[in-house]
């Protein structure tokens, strides 16, 4: 599912800065709005015909194709909508927050 449709149906406040995502293992990182609401940005919960395996991060991962590797995240336990700047895991160690195009 497009994460721009889960916002929507959520009434997530569209105009906020940015999303954070939270997960299971104590990972975090985060997005521009804009990026949130591009349309290849998806929730994954299934491959094929199954559902998403934990080997590859069920229950729930976020895909953001335009976006390097550290910000896909995997076992996502919440989404949060802000105008605070969040950071993430790696982007308060360093790297770079955008990562990506």
């Amino acid at each position: 599912m497009p994460l721009s449709m889960f916002l929507q149906r959520v009434g997530a406040d569209l105009r906020a800065k940015y999303v954070s995502f939270r997960c299971f293992d104590d990972y975090s990182t985060s997005i521009d709005m804009a990026t949130a609401l591009h349309p290849q940005t998806i929730l994954v919960l299934d491959y094929g015909d199954h559902a998403l395996a934990p080997a590859y991060g069920a229950p729930m991962k976020v895909r953001i194709p335009t976006k390097l590797g550290y910000k896909n995240p995997k076992y996502l336990a919440s989404i949060e909508v802000t105008d605070r700047f969040p950071g993430g895991y790696w982007e308060d160690q360093g790297y770079d927050w955008f990562g990506g195009s």
